[in-house]
């Protein structure tokens, strides 16, 4: 033994659980990891359960503006023609939840809510309006 860990192989698990963990030994690695990698093995072990790699990818944040949902369909329903840039000042000010354009945007998506442009005043007679 060299200090309290042993140079050779044995197991860090204390009995605990079927999967055995080598103990790297100081400055070598034995069994094909870094020391820090091995901690952090074990530490995520421990604190999981497992240290298989957690999904890849998927919705993580959208909680934020789902918990939002009534205000944000509240403001569409009193202004029709509300803009997304509007709509993310009015959360800002009124809510305190700084939010992207684009995150307003994936909200109405995923709800299957469409709005389609209107013109701001009726089309002119008498002259071409833009």
């Amino acid at each position: 033994m060299h200090g309290s860990r042993p140079l050779h192989g044995s197991s860090a698990s204390g009995g605990r659980g079927d999967r055995r963990w080598p103990v790297v030994p100081p400055g070598g690695d034995r069994f094909g990891v870094s020391p820090s990698s091995a901690i952090r093995w074990r530490q995520l072990e421990r604190e999981r359960g497992s240290c298989a790699p957690r999904k890849l990818g998927g919705d993580r944040r959208s909680g934020r503006i789902e918990a939002e949902a009534g205000f944000i369909l509240s403001q569409v329903a009193a202004t029709p023609d509300i803009t997304l840039s509007e709509l993310a000042e009015k959360l800002r000010q009124e809510r305190g939840l700084g939010v992207a354009i684009g995150t307003i945007w994936r909200f109405f998506e995923r709800r299957g809510i469409t709005f389609k442009k209107k013109r701001r005043m009726p089309p002119s007679r008498t002259a071409l309006t833009l």
